[in-house]
């Protein structure tokens, strides 16, 4: 049996998510954070039992050490999704040593993942959300970058990660697509609506003119497609606090998130008709179920078609 120590195996492990699986460095570093806590949980309760923590290895933690580690976080009142995430975490390493030949078995592959609750998504109605847009001036260089951003958005529903992550480059005016990379580093085209590369086109037309002396071509073309105020790539940060700074403005009757836009995308499309999986493409889901979220915010709609449409109410 291997007996590396665990710091070498998860720094392996931290390693692999990003060379074979394609996770980001924040993935990455969550999944560190959730492994330390977990083994550091490990080596106290060992302490207290007047046990010494230098024997813990790989092949001594078994099924019923997670079980109670488990329970531990449920009696911290730990959400959730919380001990979800961490189950996750645990199960994926221990994967991972059983194909390095490390363990024979997953201690993780028995125990049930906790029950999420669902909460109902946050979105804004079809007229809030025009509203939102509508209300964003073009009049400035700011205002123009603003209501291309959130157009975009609006128009693709990608994720905000997605959208700061655009380059000039990724956007097609005449197929009428742009290119997106997102988890794992997969690219997808995804449709955007005229408005929204009208929008794209008189911010870019405006920071062309803008430019001082002769424009450098390369950085035109292949730079970030929306910029701060220093011309470097716009910040998932800076979006989420110019959305903040929008909504209040314009008076929605509650806050909205970026990710909320993006449910507002989804929940628009399949009220107005839109196929499931057409969504989950565009939405960039791995899993149907991951789209099939949306459809509980379109329950009303639900009930209002079938009791229109039903000849036996």
């Amino acid at each position: 049996m291997n007996h590396d120590p665990l710091v070498e195996l998860m720094a392996a492990f931290r390693e692999s998510l990003a060379s074979e699986k394609g996770y980001s460095v924040n993935t990455g570093r969550a999944y560190g954070q959730d492994l330390d806590e977990f083994f550091n949980y490990l080596k106290k309760k060992r302490t207290g039992e007047g046990r010494s923590d230098k024997d813990l290895t790989a092949d001594t933690i078994d099924t019923l050490s997670i079980r109670e580690y488990l329970g531990y976080l449920h009696n911290k009142k730990i959400k959730k999704s919380s001990i979800a995430r961490k189950l996750s975490a645990l199960r994926s390493f221990f994967k991972y040593l059983v194909k390095r030949g490390v363990l024979t078995d997953n201690p993780g592959d028995s125990i049930l993942t906790p029950k999420q609750e669902k909460p109902i998504p946050a979105y804004l109605t079809v007229d809030d959300m025009f509203r939102l847009l509508d209300s964003i001036s073009q009049d400035t260089t700011p205002g123009s970058r603003n209501r291309a951003i959130f157009e975009t958005f609006y128009s693709t529903g990608i994720r905000i990660s997605e959208l700061a992550g655009l380059d000039v480059a990724d956007v097609d005016f005449s197929s009428r697509a742009i290119r997106v990379t997102g988890k794992g580093n997969i690219e997808r085209q995804v449709p955007i609506g005229k408005k929204a590369l009208g929008t794209i086109n008189t911010y870019r037309t405006r920071l062309k003119k803008e430019a001082a002396g002769p424009p450098d071509p390369s950085r035109w073309h292949n730079g970030p497609l929306f910029l701060n105020k220093n011309k470097g790539r716009l910040t998932t940060r800076s979006i989420r606090r110019i959305l903040d700074k929008i909504a209040k403005e314009c008076g929605l009757p509650q806050p909205i998130s970026p990710h909320g836009l993006r449910h507002s995308f989804a929940t628009h499309m399949l009220d107005s008709g839109a196929d499931l999986r057409v969504v989950q493409e565009l939405l960039g889901h791995k899993s149907l179920s991951t789209t099939q979220k949306y459809t509980h915010v379109t329950i009303d709609k639900l009930m209002e078609t079938y009791d229109k449409a039903h000849p036996r109410k």
